[in-house]
């Protein structure tokens, strides 16, 4: 089987399943993303060199939280900080030159803010009150969709002013700004069909997920070249690891919570 064929496959096979189970009900998406999150945490202490039962422990226990107690507001403002303040401290990392994380307690944190966190709020993020609205997370995935392939394909074509090159020789500014736009479209299309959000609403939404997915991406791809690796693991056939797929979801997914959650 070519390359070109295989990845192909477990690409479609990864898109029916991730699609599948986040429409068909709030129990096959919570467990497919607690499976999601194991994987890619297993993946993340491999790119920094870390060995410790204790992410893990703290995973089950966020997923825990998440499925079996009510959601406490104050611990979800102070989680949700963390994880932002991560985020930004991520941000900063790409511009950084010093090897980032290095000590013990660095790996943990990353383990733990950058990914456990985000993942925690992948998971709420569909979760209004007592409803689970499938029709936040799918939307996002079509956004992210949407921008990768629309940055790679202008890009490719047009592409001539580097984004970010020390750390993703390929991606472009002119793509950059190509997935905005197509992204944007996209959300226009999603608004006509669902009154979940107002257009603008969707627009917002899909701008915040095309900037921040793209940084998402940026940050794992210096994550993985400074571990000296091409990909995160090889679950996937021609694509990599789970955490190749989720990077630029899992960055964007505690903004979203923010904006959905707090400003709509």
């Amino acid at each position: 089987m070519s390359s070109f064929l295989k990845r192909s496959l477990s690409g479609l096979i990864y898109a029916i399943l991730f699609v599948s189970t986040m429409v068909y009900s709030k129990e096959t998406y919570v467990l497919l993303t607690s499976l999601f999150g194991f994987f890619c945490l297993w993946e993340l202490q491999k790119l920094t060199n870390y060995k410790s039962y204790i992410p893990y422990l703290l995973l089950i226990a966020a997923i825990s939280y998440i499925v079996f107690l009510p959601r406490i507001a104050l611990l979800n403002d102070v989680l949700l900080v963390l994880v932002l303040s991560s985020s930004l401290q991520h941000i900063i990392f790409l511009y950084s030159k010093r090897k980032y994380p290095q000590t013990k307690l660095e790996k943990f944190d990353v383990s733990f803010r950058y990914l456990i966190l985000s993942f925690g709020f992948l998971m709420m993020l569909p979760m209004i009150e007592s409803a689970y609205e499938y029709m936040i997370i799918l939307p996002l995935v079509l956004f992210i969709w949407a921008n990768d392939s629309f940055a790679y394909l202008i890009g490719k074509n047009f592409g001539k002013r580097k984004l970010f090159q020390s750390v993703s020789p390929k991606k472009t500014i002119e793509g950059f700004i190509g997935g905005i736009f197509f992204t944007i479209v996209t959300a226009i299309i999603i608004a006509n069909y669902s009154d979940l959000f107002s257009m603008t609403h969707w627009i917002v939404l899909s701008i915040i997920t095309s900037v921040l997915g793209t940084t998402g991406d940026l940050v794992e791809s210096k994550l993985k070249r400074q571990a000296k690796v091409k990909d995160s693991g090889y679950i996937m056939p021609g694509h990599g690891g789970l955490l190749d797929r989720l990077d630029s979801l899992l960055f964007v997914a505690p903004f979203v919570y923010l904006y959905i959650h707090y400003l709509i």
